[in-house]
């Protein structure tokens, strides 16, 4: 089992910048997937980025250029650095992990999900 625990949402005007991180414990392993995921009220849970063990990344159209994820593989922790932030980026913020070394944007891939960290844009 691979439990992962998100941390860094939090309210920002719409133009700032947040960190998340994802710290990954059990029986992780580095050549995992690591991915972001974001679910707005009312909405299906959609893709935003994800990264391979070998730092190969990944990003959702809508925020390409502004959104970044990095890994580090010695501390199990994936991060996403989230700049120019948008009201419309408002949405609770899932770190997921993915058995295998092929990425996905497919939500149904993932095998390990974290509890979701809130990040509210206002404009």
């Amino acid at each position: 089992q691979v439990h992962l625990v998100e941390s860094g949402g939090g309210l920002v005007q719409a133009g700032g910048s947040l960190r998340l991180s994802c710290a990954a414990s059990g029986r992780t392993s580095s050549s995992d997937v690591m991915g972001w995921f974001r679910q707005a009220p009312g909405s299906e849970r959609e893709f935003v980025a994800a990264i391979t063990w070998g730092g190969t990344t990944y990003n959702a159209v809508s925020v390409k250029g502004r959104f970044t994820i990095s890994r580090d593989n010695a501390k199990n922790t994936v991060y996403l650095q989230m700049n120019s932030l948008k009201p419309e980026d408002t949405a609770v913020y899932y770190c997921a992990a993915r058995r295998g070394i092929y990425s996905s944007r497919n939500r149904n891939d993932y095998d390990y999900w974290g509890q979701g960290t809130q990040v509210t844009v206002s404009s």
